[in-house]
């Protein structure tokens, strides 16, 4: 695994990526589950499911999290079903990516729910060419990649979903938040430690992106790599930008 792999060099973020290894190891017990009994596309139908895998999910919290989360998943555990389960249904209403398990818990979902069906998701808002077209969600990250039908501008860029985690085209010189594409007020910003990893802000909205330079390491996994790359997100908050949607471990 990927951010296993990286927690063994023992670079930056060390800590951060062994807890996201715990995590996407849960997550997959959760996936494993809805592969036996496939999801409705009902969240109010297939709850039930989802709580009863994603107990591994809080176990692991309450073991390798930081403090808060080890709190909240230990309450969690010990609260009611009904109060877990409204926690998931606000979460797919209104998602907010403050929302830790909601999300972590809702990812493998709807993740399953893209992969074993095609189109937009039940239900799924769509507002524009910059949120997810297939469950409405904000992009939490963007991966640039050299070739490919869908290049322009100087190489290929998608966007990858932070509820769903499908990916889609997206142009390349545009602010994924506002749509600003004046490359005065656009730019990015590398460290040498992270080649293959850059932020992209907008001086217009003040939101910014995490982009994945596959042409600079195919290896990489955006979504790992993303994480590791923790000290840009710090770098980008130091700055005065805000990101477009925090990752699963809160950066």
């Amino acid at each position: 695994m990927r951010a296993d792999a990286l927690a063994a060099d023992e670079g930056p973020g060390v800590s951060l990526l062994r807890f996201y290894a715990r995590l996407l190891r849960a997550q997959k017990k959760v996936d494993d589950a809805l592969g036996v009994t496939p999801p409705t596309g009902v969240l109010e139908a297939d709850v039930g499911i989802l709580l009863e895998s994603g107990v591994d999910l809080l176990r692991t919290v309450s073991e390798a999290g930081p403090q808060p989360l080890a709190a909240q998943a230990r309450e969690l555990m010990d609260g009611s079903a009904s109060v877990c389960e409204a926690r998931l249904l606000t979460y797919w209403r209104d998602r907010s990516d403050r929302s830790f398990f909601g999300k972590a818990l809702l990812q493998p979902y709807a993740e399953r729910l893209t992969r074993d069906e095609a189109g937009p998701i039940a239900g799924a808002s769509i507002a524009g060419d910059n949120m997810c077209p297939r469950c409405g969600g904000a992009p939490q990250l963007s991966i640039l990649d050299g070739g490919g039908a869908a290049a322009t501008d100087g190489g290929a860029r998608c966007l990858q979903c932070a509820t769903c985690l499908a990916r889609w085209v997206f142009r390349r010189v545009v602010c994924p938040s506002c749509g600003n594409e004046d490359e005065r007020t656009l730019g990015y910003y590398q460290s040498a430690v992270f080649a293959h990893v850059r932020v992209d802000a907008c001086d217009r909205c003040g939101r910014y992106i995490k982009s994945i330079d596959l042409t600079r390491l195919g290896l990489a996994v955006p979504l790992v790599d993303e994480v590791a790359a923790a000290p840009l997100d710090l770098w980008a908050q130091e700055h005065g930008y805000e990101k477009i949607a925090l990752n699963l471990v809160g950066l």
